[in-house]
């Protein structure tokens, strides 16, 4: 994990001053999953889990977003998901660059301030 940390912060010193919002990617997973029994709400609840323990933060119910410094990492994101998906229901995912997602556009209500809109705000340690 500390070689890991090490090394985006190493990739991060030496990108400063490009433009990030072309290497950070937003990886959004949607999903439809049944509840009708116990064990299926269980098997929701697991795959929650696991989103939000993989650092995925909700965007809107059975939608959540994660921020991925690159695509490398990103596909390393999306493989993990794959392999704790569940057994029944609808999951997709969807992979766009930092300034795709900044530009969504909200029509009605505001977005999270949890979550990151663009990478202006984003503190790199």
């Amino acid at each position: 994990l500390h070689k890991a940390i090490r090394r985006q912060r190493q990739m991060c010193i030496r990108d400063r001053g490009k433009d990030m919002s072309y290497r950070f990617m937003r990886i959004l997973v949607m999903f439809d999953l049944p509840t009708i029994t116990a064990a299926e709400r269980r098997e929701y609840t697991l795959f929650r889990k696991y989103l939000i323990k993989s650092g995925f933060m909700m965007m809107q119910e059975s939608i959540y977003c994660k921020l991925s410094p690159n695509s490398t990492l990103a596909d390393a994101a999306i493989e993990n998901v794959r392999k704790n998906k569940p057994s029944k229901g609808l999951v997709q995912i969807l992979r766009v660059t930092e300034k795709q997602f900044a530009k969504m556009d909200y029509i009605v209500g505001e977005g999270n301030t949890e979550v990151l809109s663009s990478d202006d705000r984003l503190v790199i340690l």
